[in-house]
C-alpha cells in the first residue's frame, strides 16, 4: 500500500469513544495501511463527550468557518485535530455546536435516539468532503465505517459527482451489526432530494431505519466489506446479490492480508 491515500471516515474511533466493533476497526485499519507505508487521514465527528484536553484538540482555523447548508439551513463547520499518541495518524474532527455539543453520541440518557441524527449525518458527510477539497488531498479510496457515515457513499455519488478531485476516488463501505432500533427521522429523505439526490437512488431511506441506511450505502459504494460476524441475514444476502465486490467476514487474526488484497486487486 506504500504511498496509496486511504481516507478513512468513522462515526467512531478508539481512542476518543469506548470500544465496540465499529471503532475498533476504525483504528485497526487504518494504522495497519499505515504500517504498511500508506497515507491516511481519518475522520469523524466531535461528540461532546470527547475529553478535548485529555487527546489534545486543536481548531484548525484555515479549514474552520464555512458553513454548509443542511435542509436549507447555514450551519458553521468547525474543523479540530488530533494525533493518535505513537501512531503518528492525524484525526480530523466534524464539529458544530447545534449538532455536536451534547454530551453523547447517537441518544440521549434514556437512550432515545437524537431526533437530530439524519441532520448530523448530512452535516458530516457534507463536513468531510469540504474538508478534504480544502486539504486538496485526494484519496485513492475512501473507506466509510459506521451508520453515521453511511450518508456519505451516497452524497459522493450525486452531490459531489462533479467533483474532478473525486474522478479517480473508490469508495469501500464496511458493514457492521445492527446498532439501532427505530428509525430516523422520517424526513430524511426530502432533506437528501433537496441535495439534488433522485428519488429513485436512495427510495430505501423512506424507511430511513439501520437496514436501510446501509443498503443505500452499499447501493452507491464501489466495494463492500462485512466487517462483523453479527450481519443479519437480510442484509448479507442483499450485499450478495449486489453485483458489489465484496469480502465476507475474516477474523480480525486475519483480516490484514485480505483487506490488503481487497484495496490492492479489487478496488485500485
Amino acid at each position: 500500500m506504500e504511498d496509496k491515500r486511504i481516507l478513512y471516515v468513522s462515526s467512531e474511533v478508539v481512542p476518543y469513544l469506548a470500544e465496540n466493533e465499529v471503532s475498533i476497526m476504525s483504528y485497526d485499519v487504518p494504522k495497519m495501511i499505515n504500517d504498511q507505508g500508506g497515507q491516511i487521514r481519518i475522520f469523524m465527528p466531535r461528540y461532546g463527550n470527547i475529553n478535548e484536553r485529555r487527546h489534545q484538540l486543536h481548531e484548525v482555523i484555515r479549514l474552520s468557518g464555512m458553513n454548509l447548508v443542511v435542509n436549507d439551513l447555514d450551519m458553521p463547520l468547525i474543523i479540530k485535530v488530533a494525533s493518535i499518541p505513537k501512531e503518528r495518524i492525524q484525526v480530523y474532527f466534524i464539529d458544530n455546536d447545534e449538532y455536536f455539543k451534547r454530551k453523547a453520541t447517537f441518544t440521549d440518557e434514556d437512550g432515545t435516539l437524537y431526533p437530530d441524527n439524519d441532520e448530523r449525518a448530512i452535516f458530516f458527510a457534507k463536513g468531510v468532503v469540504e474538508t478534504v477539497k480544502k486539504l486538496n488531498w485526494v484519496p485513492d479510496i475512501i473507506h466509510v465505517h459506521g451508520w453515521l457515515a453511511s450518508l456519505l457513499p451516497i452524497y459522493m455519488k450525486h452531490y459531489y459527482k462533479d467533483e474532478a478531485l473525486f474522478s479517480e476516488t473508490k469508495i469501500i463501505t464496511s458493514v457492521y451489526a445492527q446498532s439501532f432500533d427505530g428509525n430516523l427521522d422520517s424526513e430524511l429523505l426530502s432533506k437528501v432530494k433537496f441535495d439534488g439526490v433522485p428519488q429513485e437512488a436512495v427510495s430505501e431511506l423512506e424507511v430511513p431505519n439501520y437496514e436501510n441506511l446501509i443498503m443505500s450505502a452499499v447501493k452507491h459504494s464501489d466495494g463492500v466489506i462485512i466487517a462483523s460476524d453479527k450481519v443479519s441475514s437480510s442484509l448479507t444476502k442483499f450485499i450478495e446479490s449486489s453485483g458489489k465486490p465484496f469480502l465476507p467476514f475474516i477474523p480480525k487474526e486475519e483480516y490484514s492480508l485480505h483487506y490488503t488484497n481487497f484495496y490492492k486487486k479489487t478496488l485500485l
